[in-house]
């Protein structure tokens, strides 16, 4: 298994709850998005936080290893995982307006 791979595996393991919440939110969200937008919003922060400290994780023992020109190819693969199990995590943070008309009264 790829190191990326792993880590990815073990970043969900570890997480087990947050991620299978998150996981029944995502397709919620992608069946009613605006309904689901605030709430997919704060869970999804939680997750990208995750995923950030385990891509450092994972990038930092490359550049340790000494290699640093190999640990961006190697974020973009752990971030390819990750948006292969969640297809709308690019949705994050989207903030949507509401659109409202005001009443005009006419006497």
């Amino acid at each position: 298994m790829t190191k990326y791979k792993e880590y990815f595996d073990r970043m969900v393991e570890e997480n087990k709850n947050v991620f299978e919440r998150f996981k029944m939110l995502h397709a919620n969200y992608g069946m009613d998005e605006n309904k689901f937008q605030e709430e997919f919003n704060k869970e999804g922060e939680k997750i990208l936080a995750i995923a950030h400290d385990w891509e450092n994780k994972l990038c930092s023992q490359s550049e340790k290893a000494g290699f640093s020109s190999y640990s961006g190819n190697l974020a973009e693969k752990f971030q390819a995982e990750l948006k292969n199990a969640f297809p709308l995590i690019d949705h994050v943070g989207i903030v949507v307006k509401k659109f409202s008309l005001k009443k005009i009264s006419l006497r």
